[in-house]
C-alpha cells in the first residue's frame, strides 16, 4: 500500500510539472518593426498636393519584396505633401521578419495638385477629402521608386526610415496645364 501511495504520489507530480509547462520549447521572440516615415519639400506653387501609393514594401537580401502594411490595414495612403513641410507621418508600419534588407520600393498610384485652398485633416491617411477650387492631375509615367538602402531588422526593436519627398524636384509642368510627376524621394535616416 505504502509503494502504491508512493507511485501514485511521483505520477501526480510529473503530471503537474508537464502540465504547468516544464518543456525544452523556448517561447518565440517579438517580431522586430519597420516604420516608414514621410516629409516633404513640397512643390511651392500649390496648396495641396495629394499623392496616394498602393505600395510600400522592402527588399530581404537573398529574398523578395515584402511588404510593409499602411497605417490601420488600409489598401492605399495618401499624403498631402504641403502638409509634410514641417512635420512627418507614417506611411506604413508593421512587423517583418528579422534580418538584413537591400531596398525600399514606393509605388506612387495617382497625384493631383489643388491650387486655391489646402487640404482638411491629417497629413496621411487612408483618404484626404479634396479641397475645393482648381486643381491639375499629375501624370506619372513611372510610378515605382526603388532606394537602394542596407538595414537590419532585429528581434524586438522598431526600425524606423525617414523618406524625403521632394515635390519641387519631382512635379514638372509641361505647358498647357499638364503636369508631371518624377518622384524624387531620399532616405533621410535610418535608426
Amino acid at each position: 500500500m505504502r509503494n502504491t501511495l508512493l507511485s501514485a504520489s511521483i505520477i501526480t507530480a510529473m503530471v503537474a510539472l508537464g502540465s504547468f509547462g516544464c518543456s525544452n520549447d523556448s517561447p518565440s521572440s517579438p517580431s522586430p518593426v519597420l516604420a516608414v516615415m514621410l516629409k516633404d519639400t513640397p512643390f511651392s506653387d500649390a496648396q495641396a498636393v495629394l499623392v496616394t501609393f498602393s505600395e510600400v514594401s522592402v527588399h530581404a537580401s537573398g529574398g523578395s519584396f515584402v511588404p510593409v502594411p499602411f497605417s490601420g490595414g488600409a489598401a492605399t495612403r495618401t499624403c498631402d505633401l504641403k502638409k509634410l513641410t514641417s512635420a512627418q507621418d507614417v506611411l506604413g508600419t508593421g512587423p517583418l521578419a528579422a534580418g538584413h534588407y537591400t531596398q525600399v520600393r514606393l509605388t506612387v498610384s495617382s497625384a493631383t495638385i489643388y491650387f486655391n485652398n489646402p487640404s482638411s485633416g491629417a497629413a496621411c491617411a487612408a483618404s484626404i477629402p479634396t479641397p475645393a477650387g482648381t486643381s491639375a492631375p499629375v501624370n506619372i509615367p513611372s510610378g515605382q521608386i526603388i532606394l537602394n538602402r542596407e538595414f537590419d531588422l532585429s528581434n524586438s526593436t522598431t526600425t524606423t526610415i525617414l523618406l524625403d519627398f521632394n515635390g519641387d524636384q519631382s512635379i514638372n509642368q509641361l505647358g498647357n496645364g499638364t503636369y508631371q510627376m518624377s518622384p524624387v524621394i531620399s532616405i533621410v535616416s535610418v535608426g
